[in-house]
Protein backbone atom coordinates (compact mmCIF):
# COMPACT_ATOMS: atom_id res chain seq x y z
CA UNK A 1 0.00 0.00 0.00
CA UNK A 2 1.46 3.49 -0.75
CA UNK A 3 0.28 6.54 0.93
CA UNK A 4 1.28 9.96 1.76
CA UNK A 5 2.59 12.39 4.41
CA UNK A 6 0.94 15.12 4.95
CA UNK A 7 1.24 18.32 7.19
CA UNK A 8 -1.29 18.79 10.22
CA UNK A 9 -0.82 21.67 11.83
CA UNK A 10 2.72 22.14 12.66
CA UNK A 11 2.95 18.34 12.49
CA UNK A 12 3.33 15.45 10.50
CA UNK A 13 1.07 12.64 9.62
CA UNK A 14 0.42 9.50 8.16
CA UNK A 15 -2.97 8.00 7.66
CA UNK A 16 -3.25 4.23 7.91
CA UNK A 17 -6.00 1.73 6.96
CA UNK A 18 -8.03 0.40 9.33
CA UNK A 19 -6.99 -3.48 8.34
CA UNK A 20 -3.62 -2.72 8.49
CA UNK A 21 -4.25 -1.72 12.07
CA UNK A 22 -6.28 -4.37 12.86
CA UNK A 23 -3.58 -6.78 11.06
CA UNK A 24 -1.13 -5.75 13.52
CA UNK A 25 -3.64 -6.02 16.53
CA UNK A 26 -3.03 -1.50 16.77
CA UNK A 27 -6.26 0.39 17.15
CA UNK A 28 -7.40 4.13 17.36
CA UNK A 29 -5.91 5.58 20.78
CA UNK A 30 -3.65 3.08 21.53
CA UNK A 31 0.42 3.53 22.27
CA UNK A 32 2.88 2.89 20.31
CA UNK A 33 6.58 2.19 19.62
CA UNK A 34 8.17 4.30 16.92
CA UNK A 35 11.27 3.11 15.68
CA UNK A 36 13.72 3.51 12.50
CA UNK A 37 15.88 0.28 11.70
CA UNK A 38 18.07 0.21 8.43
CA UNK A 39 16.05 3.62 7.30
CA UNK A 40 12.35 2.00 7.86
CA UNK A 41 10.02 3.41 10.37
CA UNK A 42 8.67 0.47 12.59
CA UNK A 43 5.46 1.16 14.10
CA UNK A 44 4.42 -1.74 16.89
CA UNK A 45 1.82 -1.52 20.00
CA UNK A 46 3.29 -0.77 23.52
CA UNK A 47 3.68 -3.45 25.37
CA UNK A 48 1.74 -2.93 28.79
CA UNK A 49 2.69 -5.00 31.55
CA UNK A 50 0.66 -5.40 33.97
CA UNK A 51 1.73 -7.12 37.15
CA UNK A 52 -1.11 -10.09 38.71
CA UNK A 53 -1.75 -8.57 42.47
CA UNK A 54 -2.77 -11.13 44.97
CA UNK A 55 -4.81 -10.48 48.07
CA UNK A 56 -2.92 -12.65 50.49
CA UNK A 57 0.43 -10.80 49.22
CA UNK A 58 -0.87 -7.57 49.64
CA UNK A 59 -2.51 -8.00 53.07
CA UNK A 60 0.86 -9.49 54.21
CA UNK A 61 2.71 -5.70 53.61
CA UNK A 62 0.64 -4.13 56.72
CA UNK A 63 2.40 -3.13 59.04
CA UNK A 64 1.89 -5.16 62.21
CA UNK A 65 -0.45 -3.43 64.89
CA UNK A 66 -1.85 -0.93 61.77
CA UNK A 67 -5.41 0.53 62.69
CA UNK A 68 -7.04 2.74 60.24
CA UNK A 69 -9.16 5.54 61.66
CA UNK A 70 -12.17 7.31 60.47
CA UNK A 71 -12.15 9.76 57.92
CA UNK A 72 -14.27 12.95 57.67
CA UNK A 73 -15.38 13.80 54.52
CA UNK A 74 -18.07 16.91 55.53
CA UNK A 75 -21.43 17.60 55.40
CA UNK A 76 -23.83 15.22 52.72
CA UNK A 77 -23.48 17.00 49.44
CA UNK A 78 -26.67 15.95 48.04
CA UNK A 79 -29.30 13.22 49.31
CA UNK A 80 -27.04 10.67 51.00
CA UNK A 81 -27.62 9.22 54.11
CA UNK A 82 -25.64 8.57 56.74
Amino acid sequence: MITKIQKWGNSQGLRIAKTLLSDAQIDVGDDVNVSVKDGALIITPAQRTRRKYYLKDLVAKIPKGYRTKETDWGKPAGKEVW
